[in-house]
């Protein structure tokens, strides 16, 4: 058994989180390029082109990208030959806690903007550290622990939309609906947007699929020869919508479409669109 210590894993969640604040991935940040070296719209090359030297900045002078830094959400594989060594003083800290600590410590630390509140329908009083992050933890083989942090931010994440087709709709009735998901959300979710789509498993799978797309590289398609197809459409459709960058016209309303799938019950064909604005933050290391 390999133990990693606590007081690691929370100082890499803390470099992890201000970096995705502060850091665009180079993979959006060439799509946002390669977006402005074709975009026919005047106005909207003059916005995508303003989005390349806000990333600059932000990496240079180490500020965030954005105002809304975002809700912590943590992607934890953990090998089920590693375990977590909590501090001398704290016997029963565990993972959540570690990642939790690091969140608190890179948002003070990097002056990040503390977007949390302990009660979402009474008092909503912020918690004052932008935790407890959102955390999805997942046992794999090894020994080895990944972790993924994205600082997702609320208005993009407000547009997202859920719904249960019967298991008889055809696939353009699917990519109709994913269409309008986005023509909806607008310029209040800040585009272009990259669309992330989670297809099958139950209620809560599909939209956690639909998240879990948003972190594959935009020049990834699926693996599916099927489903790259549908991402390909459904980009296409998305883009002649003419919305364009922060909603002001343009050829470009999404970078990317990614599709991610489930096996479902025969009953059942869920289907969730999580939309991400065009600061689209997240790092991922391995201990």
């Amino acid at each position: 058994m390999r133990y990693i210590e606590f007081e690691k894993i929370a100082k890499e969640v803390e470099s992890l989180y201000t970096a995705a604040c502060h850091e665009l991935p180079d993979d959006v940040l060439a799509a946002i390029k390669a977006a402005a070296r074709r975009e026919s719209n005047p106005t909207a090359t003059k916005i995508l082109q303003q989005l390349i030297e806000n990333a600059n900045l932000a990496a240079d002078q180490r500020i965030p990208l954005c105002q809304d830094t975002g809700l912590a959400v943590v992607f934890a594989e953990q090998g089920v030959e590693t375990g977590v060594k909590p501090p001398a003083d704290q016997s029963q800290a565990t993972l959540i806690d570690a990642i939790n600590a690091g969140v608190a410590a890179g948002c003070e630390k990097g002056f990040l903007r503390k977007s949390v509140v302990a009660d979402p329908l009474n008092a909503r009083k912020n918690t004052g550290s932008n935790t407890p992050a959102v955390i999805h933890h997942q046992i794999v083989p090894g020994d080895k622990m990944k972790l993924t942090v994205m600082a997702k931010g609320g208005g993009c994440e407000n547009k997202s939309q859920f719904r249960m087709f019967k298991p008889t709709t055809e696939k353009e009735e699917i990519m109709a609906w994913v269409v309008d998901v986005v023509r909806t959300a607008g310029a209040d979710a800040c585009p272009p947007f990259i669309v992330g789509v989670g297809i099958g498993g139950n209620f809560e799978l599909s939209c956690l699929l639909s998240k879990k797309a948003l972190l594959r590289s935009l020049d990834e398609p699926n693996s599916h020869e099927f489903y790259a197809a549908v991402e390909t459409d459904l980009l296409s459709q998305i883009n002649a919508l003419g919305l364009g960058p922060q909603g002001l016209g343009g050829d470009t309303t999404a970078l990317a479409v990614m599709i991610e799938t489930a096996p479902c019950h025969i009953a059942s064909l869920p289907v969730a669109v999580n939309i991400e604005c065009h600061s689209h933050r997240h790092k991922s290391m391995v201990l």
